[in-house]
């Protein structure tokens, strides 16, 4: 069991080159001046350093920092990371026709920059997939309905 989480904190800690998948081939991207590959020294003590500094917790499947350790320089505590992610939802919304984020609020859209016919397929597409709620007088999602 030991043997098996000093395996897993060592591929934790492990350069992202050193890690492959079954879709890459394995190959070793060729030494830079200013990133020199680790040596097995040094990657042994990155292990225990890390070992010395984290544990496993077994009900959320992570490794988490002991207590009383500090975190190292320049990594964000939970709350930040959280309070990012949830400032980064509050100001942008999911498009499925573009398949990517776009920022809400802001100016509105300019309907003269577009045709008709894009006109036309965003209504369509909108009436597919909202309906009218009379009761609160707002637009729905069906998908979001069909899951509650």
């Amino acid at each position: 069991m030991a043997t098996l989480a000093a395996a897993a904190a060592l591929a934790c800690i492990a350069p992202a080159s050193a890690q492959t998948s079954p879709m890459t081939p394995a190959v070793a991207p060729a030494p830079t001046p200013e990133a020199a590959p680790l040596t097995r020294m040094q990657a042994r003590m990155d292990r225990d350093e890390f070992l010395r500094t984290h544990r496993w917790d077994p009900p959320s499947d992570t490794w988490s920092l002991r207590q009383g350790v500090e975190p190292p320089v320049g990594v964000k505590t939970r709350a930040e990371v959280k309070a990012a992610r949830d400032e980064f939802l509050r100001n942008n919304k999911w498009d499925d026709l573009r398949s990517g984020w776009r920022p809400m609020g802001g100016t509105p859209r300019d309907l003269n920059a577009i045709s008709r016919e894009q006109v036309r397929r965003e209504t369509a597409e909108f009436t597919r997939t909202h309906r009218w709620d009379e009761r609160t007088e707002t637009w729905v999602d069906k998908r979001a309905s069909a899951a509650q």
